[in-house]
């Protein structure tokens, strides 16, 4: 007998070739069929979506999480379960100085999973700047935390921005990848300097640097160092990247996404890998407010639902290196799921330059499955809920 049948939704799985009416079983945690009218009498539970979208479980390629120890960290389980979002991954928040307490006390308490990236700043994020000297970086000690925690650090994460460009130019990025080559795990580099300070062109002498497996995040930063030039031409080192397998994310945060760099990217044919958040306390109130409404943004610019979802799904668990259990409804893997209510009416979508665009569809958590346990959504980041301005 299954545990848990969600049925009568639509369910998309692109990765399987999935857009129909069907329901899906759950037993052990995993993933047990997907089939039209799976008889209720064959589980312990079901829970009825008919007229819902049920996709593989979200997951947040760039989020803060570090909830009471960083000022801007985000409760992970408002952010992530009670989003619609199964996993989050959290992008360096903490550094090998304060990551202990991330297996300590953060991720024993949530429901949702996190996959951590550590900062190649001993801190991370718990001062603002983060690097302000080269005893900053303590490559030991970044090894050793990296080698006693495996299970949860996926990679290494460096920030191209003031102070640390001055204080150490491109020696820092040469050290974080050093630190993430040794320690056989991937580099994310943030792009995009919010302070607006240092050259442009240090995309240039950044991106040879990355290697397949990599990630690059804030793909349409509209600040200095993000990947168009002074013509608004890709620069063609993001092209040699992207064909070379380095990840591009589109994290937007409160001050890296323009909807007109990212319009100018795509007018080029170098189309970014995942949808992420940079998920924050002052940014899931003031600018990204969630995950789904990513994904609302995504369809506004022309992308299919079925490539939002790639990008939100299996695209983020290739990039983090967990799809053979992650990313996709494939029987036998994680029962992650996420339920969705895909409205219709008349949404306005802003980024954080003033650019703004309009979708005929909003995308609406309604609740997530996580390894077989449901959570439904909360009431969401704004004062009326989870959809977007009304245009």
């Amino acid at each position: 007998m299954y545990d848990l049948i969600i049925k009568g939704g639509t369910v998309v799985d692109p990765s399987q070739n999935v857009h129909g009416l069907n329901d899906v079983a759950v037993e052990d945690g995993k993933i047990a069929r997907i089939a039209p009218d799976i008889s209720s009498a064959e589980a312990k539970r079901t829970v009825e979506v008919k007229g819902k979208v049920v996709i593989p479980g979200l997951i947040d390629l760039h989020t803060h999480v570090y909830a009471g120890v960083n000022a801007s960290g985000v409760d992970p389980d408002i952010g992530g379960v009670r989003s619609g979002v199964t996993t989050m991954v959290d992008a360096g928040s903490a550094g090998c100085d304060t990551f202990g307490g991330f297996p300590k006390y953060i991720i024993p308490n949530t429901v949702t999973e996190i996959i951590c990236f550590l900062h190649i700043c001993r801190t991370g994020l718990a001062t603002t700047p983060d690097i302000f000297s080269p005893d900053s970086i303590d490559m030991n000690g970044t090894a050793k935390v990296i080698a006693e925690n495996r299970n949860i650090i996926s990679g290494v994460k460096a920030r191209m921005v003031t102070p640390a460009l001055d204080i150490m130019g491109m020696k820092m990025p040469h050290l974080a990848k050093k630190a993430a080559k040794e320690a056989g795990v991937r580099l994310m580099v943030h792009i995009g300097d919010t302070q607006k300070k240092y050259d442009p062109n240090v995309i240039r002498e950044l991106l040879p640097i990355l290697e397949e497996g990599d990630i690059v995040t804030h793909y349409f930063t509209a600040n200095p160092g993000g990947v168009l030039d002074s013509d608004g031409k890709l620069v063609p080192e993001a092209k040699e990247a992207h064909d070379r397998g380095v990840w591009l994310d589109t994290a937007h945060g409160r001050m890296n996404f323009s909807f007109d760099v990212g319009q100018k990217v795509l007018d080029q044919g170098v189309l970014p890998h995942c949808i992420s958040t940079d998920l924050t306390l002052p940014g899931r109130d003031l600018t990204v407010h969630s995950m789904t409404e990513m994904m609302t943004r995504f369809l506004a610019m022309g992308f299919t639902f079925d490539q939002v979802v790639t990008m939100s799904t299996e695209n983020p668990a290739k990039a983090v290196g967990v799809s053979e259990r992650l990313g996709t409804l494939h029987p036998g893997k994680q029962a992650d799921i996420t339920v969705l209510d895909i409205q219709d009416g008349s949404w306005m979508l802003y980024d954080v330059v003033g650019g703004s665009r309009k979708s005929d569809k909003a995308v609406i958590p309604v609740m997530a499955v996580k390894k077989g346990e449901v959570f439904e959504a909360g009431w969401g980041p704004r004062p009326w809920g989870w959809a977007p301005d009304q245009a």
